[in-house]
């Protein structure tokens, strides 16, 4: 919710005429000036143009661990050697996870 910074704020004698009532009714007529919005049924029906990829193929090429690296014991991703934190339990930790 945005806030204006620069608007005057309200006294304490202010604040404390604000009673249970009128702020009820504020929250109701904002609950009721709402619109109830399916998200899912929103993204189904939305439909990017050339988005349509189902007769697309991806050829990737994998390439195996090298000799310079590891794969980190916590969040399972290939490091080089110079990012090796630490070895818990003899399994290698990298910076980011330790």
């Amino acid at each position: 919710m945005a806030t204006d910074y620069d608007a005057p704020r309200k006294t304490d004698d202010e604040l404390a005429e604000d009673s249970l009532e009128e702020l009820k009714a504020q929250r109701a007529t904002k609950a009721a000036s709402s619109v109830d919005v399916d998200e899912v049924e929103l993204a189904e029906n939305l439909e990017l143009p050339g988005a349509d990829l189902s007769d697309e193929s991806l050829t990737v090429r994998v390439i195996p661990r090298q000799a310079d690296e590891f794969t980190c014991s916590k969040c399972f991703l290939v490091h080089h050697r110079s990012q090796l934190a630490k070895e818990v339990g003899g399994q290698p930790v990298c910076r980011d996870c330790a």
